[in-house]
């Protein structure tokens, strides 16, 4: 098992995203609103007001979102993700990655 951290840079697709995971059966998920470092220094540090221009069409908050799942069905999720989203390679649908998960309590996958 596989701790599963996409940011979805485009909130107005998150119940896409969810209803894709359920689907694939990721039924448990946390979601958690973040905001990207980019956007936080050029609000508050002055020294870095010029990243506000770079910035100019993106949106201040993300989504990310945590699951458990197995390899394949994380690779499932990459695919949906990049039909909903667009793809990873050309920017804009967010950032994906995987942490191995030594031990998992209270987890109780989908039953198929």
């Amino acid at each position: 098992m596989k701790l599963f951290v996409f940011v979805l840079n485009q909130p107005d697709k998150l119940d896409e995203v969810l209803s894709a995971y359920v689907e694939i059966g990721i039924t448990g998920a946390t979601v958690v609103d973040s905001t990207g470092m980019g956007h936080i220094l050029a609000q508050d540090v002055p020294i870095f007001a010029g990243f506000q221009a770079l910035l100019s069409g993106s949106k201040p908050y993300n989504k990310t979102i945590l699951s458990v799942a197995s390899d394949e069905t994380i690779q499932r999720a990459i695919r949906l993700i990049e039909d909903i989203c667009g793809s990873f390679d050309k920017g804009g649908a967010g950032i994906a990655f995987t942490v191995n998960l030594a031990d998992v309590y209270g987890y109780k996958p989908a039953v198929s």
